[in-house]
Formats: structure tokens, C-alpha cells, sequence
């Protein structure tokens, strides 16, 4: 079979790299993960990854700390996390550039829409840390923004809960599940998909977003097959 997409963007959350031990970085995880991103690199899709950083670092609830200084190192954090995603990939031969939007040029490539671009049409995962490279903007709207400048068919957003319920399933048992939304739905319902500005900019640009659990890794290749898994958000 085809897959259905030819070019992702997936989302990782920082949690989800750092297994049952909630801090840090779990290899054993990371390395899990990229065997599957491997899987679809060699099936022809091409591969790009926003990675959070909340297994380091929450900017969010921080305290009495500077909001701007604390997104800044929640930044950081997310390059620590692509580092370890672009380290699994190689391990597995897969080849890969990490990009960040804040220059560190000892480590990783300055973003540079273009070049990501050519990365990808030569069949590397690239990965794009330090989220947008600006404070008060979450990976979430990275991951939307990053999207919409390559042109992706869709962003595959790998979550610890396998889909968008209408409320927190952790916390009620009667919470439902849904299989299909619209941004309209998402924004209008204050659903928890992404921020409002991630949201905003998906349904702006026409670009889907699937949400699905990541607790069994083989899921990102049924999402990039077009399998039923998790929740479809995209306008009607």
C-alpha cells in the first residue's frame, strides 16, 4: 500500500520522550519512536518533527520567573530533546538535519525555510527545535507554522492520549471520544487540540491535524497510511 501523505510534520511532545520516568529523556523510548519514523522515511514520505521540551522544562508554570527568560529556556529544552531524536535516527541510518530558530551553529543549522525544504526532497528527517524563536508562543504553533512553510499534507500530533475528547478522560469517565472535528469546533469549544493560535493558523492554511496516542510507536505509520487512528481535526 501507498502512504497516504507524502510530507509530515509530527509533533512530539517532550513528555512522551521521557517514558514512565515523567523527567529526562528515556532512550530506549526515543530510539522506539524512530524506528517508526524510520519505517516511513524508507516507505518515500518525507519527514519533519517539532519536538517540545515539557520532559525538561515547563516555561508556563514557572512561577515568579520572567515569562520571556523562562520560554527562552523551555527552548533550550526542546533542542536537547531534537538532538536525542537526530542521535536515534543516525544510530538507525536514517539521515537527518536538526534546525533551530535561535542560531547555535556549533550544534545545529539555523532555520532557513529553503534549505529544509531540500532536505526533505533528498529523503532527510528534519527536525526543527527552539519552536518559533520567539516567547509566548507554544511548539504547538510551531509545529502549525513550520507546517504551513513546508508545505506539509498534514500534522501528525503524537500525544499521550489517543485522541480529543470532550473532556479530560484522566479525570472523568464519562468523557467521549470524538472521531472527526472542525477548527471551528476546536476553537469555538476551547477543546484541548492545541492553543488557539495553533488552531487559528491550521484552519487559516487548510492544513489537518491528527491527533493519536504515541504509547504504541507503530502508530505513526498507521496515521501516515491513512489507518483510523486517533482524532481527524481539519475543515469541512
Amino acid at each position: 500500500m501507498e502512504p497516504k501523505y507524502k510530507r509530515v510534520l509530527i509533533k512530539l511532545s517532550g513528555e512522551a520522550l521521557a517514558g514512565d520516568s515523567k523527567f529526562g529523556i528515556n532512550y530506549d523510548v526515543v530510539y522506539a519512536i524512530c524506528e517508526k519514523i524510520k519505517d516511513c522515511v524508507a516507505m518515500g514520505v518525507q519527514v519533519a518533527i517539532v519536538v517540545g521540551g515539557g520532559n525538561f522544562w515547563r516555561g508556563r508554570s514557572s512561577g515568579k520567573m520572567d515569562r520571556t527568560r523562562a520560554d527562552h529556556m523551555g527552548m533550550l529544552a526542546t533542542v536537547i530533546n531534537a538532538l536525542a531524536l537526530a542521535d536515534a535516527l543516525e544510530a538507525l541510518d536514517v539521515p537527518v538535519r536538526v534546525q533551530t530558530a535561535i542560531s547555535m551553529q556549533s550544534i545545529a543549522e539555523p532555520y532557513i525555510r529553503n534549505r529544509a525544504v531540500r532536505h526533505l526532497e533528498k529523503g532527510r528527517v528534519v527536525i526543527f527545535g527552539c519552536g518559533v524563536g520567539s516567547p509566548f508562543f507554544s511548539t504547538d504553533t510551531a509545529s502549525s507554522l513550520r507546517a504551513a512553510e513546508i508545505n506539509a499534507d498534514i500534522i501528525l500530533k503524537a500525544t499521550l492520549v489517543d485522541g480529543v475528547y470532550d473532556k479530560d478522560p484522566k479525570k472523568f469517565s464519562d468523557a467521549v471520544k470524538y472521531e472527526a472535528l472542525s477548527f471551528s469546533e476546536v476553537l469555538n469549544k476551547e477543546l484541548a487540540v492545541m492553543d488557539m493560535t495553533a488552531a487559528s493558523m491550521c484552519k487559516d492554511n487548510s492544513i489537518p491535524v491528527l491527533v493519536f496516542s504515541l504509547n504504541d510507536p507503530e502508530n505513526i505509520v498507521r496515521a501516515v497510511m491513512g489507518e483510523d487512528v486517533g482524532t481527524i481535526v481539519k475543515e469541512v
